[in-house]
């Protein structure tokens, strides 16, 4: 289990507890079997095992952390607190609601992507082909690199944030022998979606699946760095298929970046 964060809370943290309760939730959210035990948990945090029992109930007690026997696990608390935040945020509500007036991509798997840092994370998905079950669900963090809306977002930002992010000997992570494994061919990856103005994964992250996705324009100097993507199948593809798609992305991308117009 990786690290979710630095062993203790910064020093200016204005309550640690609080800190080192958000650092449970995250070691619980990036643990491969999704449990831990007290001693998993009081071990990647670096804190004694009373501290860490003491955080884990109540976190327990609010029903953020659940436990079975031993083991512990996100509660089913966050699924509520994270559809409300979900539920209030326009881009959502907007997504939904064209995807299922939409000619092409209303029969499709549409999703909506934020992205943090070098990953993107799954707000919205809006499912038109039960086909496609295999792809990322809302709430999934997935590296930049393996996605097509995280190629759509990353291809916007500055070449100089590129390098520093994927130098040229970066060992990328791998899900398929077509993913893309290293910072140099990711970045001539990046040149190209910039030129063409949308991402095309190829069976990157699931064999027999591609995906397009375009980046929405930013709300403002500080608005959220969002995609829309949509899934298909490999074997169905076509290129006319491909050309509604795109057009259809980019009238959504366009509808949440401007609600006005």
């Amino acid at each position: 289990m990786e690290r979710a964060r630095d062993e203790s809370p910064s020093p200016s943290s204005p309550a640690p507890a609080v800190t080192r309760a958000a650092a449970v939730l995250d070691v619980l959210a990036s643990s491969p079997s999704g449990r831990a035990t007290l001693s998993d948990l009081a071990r990647e945090l670096g804190i004694p095992k009373s501290s860490t029992s003491n955080i884990l109930q109540a976190l327990e007690d609010t029903g953020l952390v659940a436990r079975d026997g031993g083991d512990f696990s996100l509660g089913r608390k966050l699924v509520e607190l994270g559809a409300s935040y979900l539920s209030r945020r326009d881009e959502i509500r907007e997504f939904y609601q064209f995807c299922a007036q939409a000619p092409t991509l209303a029969h499709e798997t549409v999703r909506i992507a934020l992205l943090d840092g070098d990953h993107v994370i799954y707000l919205a998905r809006y499912e038109g082909h039960p086909a496609v079950r295999l792809t990322s669900t809302i709430g999934d963090k997935m590296p930049a690199s393996l996605c097509g809306v995280g190629k759509a977002l990353v291809a916007r930002l500055h070449e100089h944030d590129w390098e520093e992010m994927y130098p040229d000997d970066a060992e990328l992570p791998t899900l398929t022998p077509y993913s893309i494994a290293t910072g140099k061919a990711f970045k001539a990856e990046l040149r190209r979606i910039k030129e063409q103005g949308y991402a095309f994964e190829d069976e990157e992250s699931t064999i027999g699946v591609v995906c397009l996705a375009v980046p929405v324009p930013t709300r403002g100097a500080h608005g959220p760095n969002l995609g829309v993507s949509v899934t298909a199948l490999k074997a169905t593809f076509t290129e006319g298929q491909k050309t509604s798609m795109i057009a259809e992305l980019k009238e959504l991308a366009r509808a949440l970046g401007n609600p006005m117009g």
